[in-house]
This record gives C-alpha cells, structure tokens and sequence, in this order.
C-alpha cells in the first residue's frame, strides 16, 4: 500500500516556491525511475502547481493592468 505524500498547501506557496516545487517534480518525472503510484502523485501535484502558478501570474497581470490604469482586455 502506497501512502500518499504530503505537500504544503498552494494558498501558502509563492510563486517562486511553487514555481521551484514544480521544477523539482518535472526533474524527478523526466528520470522515470519512480514507481507509478508515485509518479501519478507527482504529476498530479505539478498540474496543481502549474495552474496555481497561472493563476498567480493572471493576478498580477490584472494587478500591473489596474496601476497603469488600463482596463483588462475583454475575452469578447
């Protein structure tokens, strides 16, 4: 029985600290020397991570767009 590993909750992540999470997990996917289960926990982490990165970055994006007091762009 494979016991899941524990990682930090995103919300108390930066970005950089996710962004160098995700990095590590993609080093450790591209050896492909770890058993499935947990290769499937590490992928499955590095989708959160990356959207949570996104996420981050679209906020800032936003941010950066209201201080320059531009409008975000419409998705019309």
């Amino acid at each position: 029985m494979m016991t899941e590993l524990e990682f930090t909750p995103l919300e108390e992540l930066t970005y950089e600290q996710a962004l160098e999470e995700l990095e590590g997990l993609v080093e450790k996917l591209e050896t492909g020397e770890s058993e499935l289960q947990l290769t499937l926990q590490y992928f499955e982490r590095g989708q959160q991570l990356a959207g949570y990165c996104l996420s981050l970055l679209d906020e800032a994006e936003l941010k950066i767009e209201q201080i320059k007091g531009g409008e975000a762009p419409d998705a019309a």
